[in-house]
């Protein structure tokens, strides 16, 4: 099961987002939280509060629907930050002239998923009787060998008249 939280139009520039973002990619919720916490970018109080609006969708999906999700499992599947519109501006600038500029606009998604004791995501077990590996090995179609093309044979340079 996944639980997602959006937050839509952030002042903030995608590409400064994407690196606080990419700080707690596939990290467990309370050691994202942890990183968010830490973290001196503007943006990281931002990051903090979509992920815990995705930690109480979670929460609020388990007490509501039923469903069996233990919060301490939990983990950071999909984190992103999109482009959104873009505010173009125009600053004055000297002899009457004007400089343009653009103040960029993000779109940010959290996307949690619950992970197994073993570690694996709920929802794909492995199988009983050995290894993941052994399981899904299958024999392989011997592919035809291409032969190499063959390299022409370079000519010598003439030399330059002086």
């Amino acid at each position: 099961m996944e639980f997602r939280a959006e937050a839509r139009y952030m002042r903030v520039s995608p590409q400064k987002a994407r690196l606080v973002l990419n700080l707690i990619k596939g990290r467990r919720v309370e050691e994202a939280r942890n990183t968010l916490a830490f973290t001196k970018k503007r943006v990281a109080a931002t990051v903090g509060k979509l992920l815990q609006s995705a930690i109480d969708n979670a929460n609020h999906l388990s007490s509501e629907k039923g469903l069996d999700v233990d919060l301490d499992n939990l983990y950071v599947k999909h984190a992103v930050a999109n482009d959104g519109p873009r505010m173009k501006r125009i600053r004055p600038a000297p002899m009457g002239r004007a400089y343009h500029y653009v103040r960029r606009i993000a779109h940010l998604e959290i996307v949690l998923a619950e992970k197994n004791r073993n570690g694996a995501p709920v929802g794909t077990s492995a199988p009983a009787g050995g290894t993941a590996k052994a399981a899904s090995a299958k024999p392989k179609a011997k592919a035809k060998a291409k032969m190499p093309a063959k390299k022409k044979a370079v000519g010598k340079k003439a030399t330059a008249k002086k």
